[in-house]
């Protein structure tokens, strides 16, 4: 058996995670500030901003967080570049949200997060005034009593569930020994079974055999509303169109119009563009993500043809961006699929295409990647994402060039990328598909510094 010792040390690195009750009412819908979990970014909530846009949300009332470095430490107490304590977490939330009072003059916000951001959310709720400015609070996959759970082992990284910061949260807040902190309300969605981090093995942290001591309802919280959705995975349960039907329920009381965004004209796109840090941490890339803008990086977009990806016409937007990262806005035709194309130095030229997107968003956050040391062999590298989600192979529809995903177990979901690395000169086309959105790119050359990613919106 797999010791408990190598279970911990392989979970050293960084881990990347992400009933009804009434709230205001009619014009005045609550603002909603959404946090990201862990390695994550606020684009990961284009689509869930998109549902509530459609159902009469204003835009405006609607406010994603970017943290800066959204890494957990190793441990908590001892400073490590790039990465954010639990403190210094939710000291950036505080702000963020006494922005959001200060722009809307509300008096409280609704707080939704998803997986680690949840964690910065209780701290805040419990330790930071969060009490009094928050109404409601909605947890999605949040390892609230950890992703693992043994005495004596890594108790100072926030995931633990011995562990100090975790222990305190979930102390008893009165006779009834209610884990959340009122009058706040409070709701937490998971998975019954298929989130990669509420599970009894340590299959998805690296250490089949060995018992996590933690349960699939881990994310759970006594005294909350705790919902539980089948089959979804851990992204999921912020990020699906379920978990927002049960969001929008929580906070309204009533069910939304739509579960999906409808469409938008004209669709005017913004975002940022970001970059990859400079201290490794993870061996097969050299790098890590962060949430800082890449002053002086170039992008320019392209309309495809929906077939085969390549390019129409000439560039349809070309910017170089400033201390803001800000790469727009452009405006897209709602029925075209398009290529980024990201060039910065220190950095590979990132082909990313998208299929066509319904609405307008200020989300549409792009990262400049790097070629690993392992792909340097390749011809070309395409990679398929998911960031709102993981591939499952028993649930879901897929095909990636036409066949089955590389590096995607045949059960459970706990991967959300694949990559094809290609040995072949041709340029070709390469379609991805997951569950009805379809995305066709066209390879590039490695040797020239070039890599592709297909980069799924659901």
């Amino acid at each position: 058996m797999t010791t408990r010792r190598h279970l911990f040390a392989l979970v050293a690195g960084s881990l990347l995670l992400g009933a009804c009750a009434t709230a205001p009412q009619g014009a005045s819908q609550p603002p909603i500030v959404f946090v990201h979990g862990n390695g994550d970014s606020a684009s990961i909530w284009q689509s869930t901003v998109w549902r509530f846009e459609s159902n009469g949300w204003p835009r405006e009332r609607l406010h994603a967080i970017d943290l800066p470095y959204p890494l957990a430490r190793d441990d908590d107490s001892k400073a490590q570049p790039g990465r954010t304590s639990t403190t210094e977490h939710m000291a950036y939330l505080k702000a963020e949200v006494d922005k959001v009072l200060k722009a809307t003059g509300a008096q409280q916000v609704v707080l939704v997060a998803n997986s680690r951001g949840g964690n910065a959310v209780r701290n805040y709720i419990q330790n930071g005034g969060g009490d009094k400015t928050v109404s409601h609070a909605v947890l999605g996959g949040t390892p609230n009593h950890g992703v693992w759970a043994t005495k004596g082992f890594r108790e100072g990284n926030e995931f633990s569930g011995t562990g100090p910061f975790l222990s305190g949260l979930n102390a008893p807040k009165n006779a009834a020994g209610d884990e959340v902190t009122g009058p706040v309300k409070w709701m937490t969605i998971r998975s019954d079974n298929n989130d990669k981090f509420a599970q009894p093995d340590g299959l998805w942290i690296g250490a089949k055999g060995t018992p996590t001591n933690v349960t699939f309802a881990g994310p759970a919280l006594k005294g909350a509303n705790n919902v539980v959705l089948p089959r979804i995975d851990h992204r999921e349960t912020s990020f699906s169109p379920a978990a927002f039907d049960a969001t929008y329920r929580f906070i309204t009381g009533k069910a939304p119009t739509t579960l999906a965004p409808t469409p938008q004209t004209p669709v005017v796109l913004n975002g940022k563009i970001t970059g990859l840090g400079l201290v490794p941490t993870d061996p097969a890339t050299g790098s890590y993500a962060n949430n800082l803008p890449l002053p002086g990086a170039q992008l320019t977009v392209y309309a495809t043809n929906p077939a085969t990806g390549e390019r129409v016409g000439a560039a349809v937007h070309s910017k170089t961006v400033g201390a803001d990262g800000l790469w727009g806005p452009f405006t897209a035709k709602a029925s075209v699929p398009h290529e980024f194309v990201i060039s910065a130095p220190g950095y590979a030229t990132t082909h990313i295409y998208r299929s066509p997107f319904p609405r307008s968003s200020d989300l549409i956050h792009l990262r400049a990647e790097r070629i690993p040391a392992a792909d340097k062999d390749a011809k070309s590298t395409v990679t398929f994402t998911r960031p709102r989600g993981y591939f499952d192979a028993e649930r879901d529809k897929m095909a990636f060039d036409g066949k089955a995903l590389p590096g995607v177990p045949a059960t459970g979901a706990g991967v959300s990328s694949s990559k094809l690395k290609l040995m072949e000169d041709a340029v070709r086309a390469i379609p991805a598909e997951f569950n009805g959105e379809k995305i066709v790119g066209r390879t590039w050359s490695a040797a020239e510094n070039r890599l592709v990613v297909l980069e799924l919106t659901y």
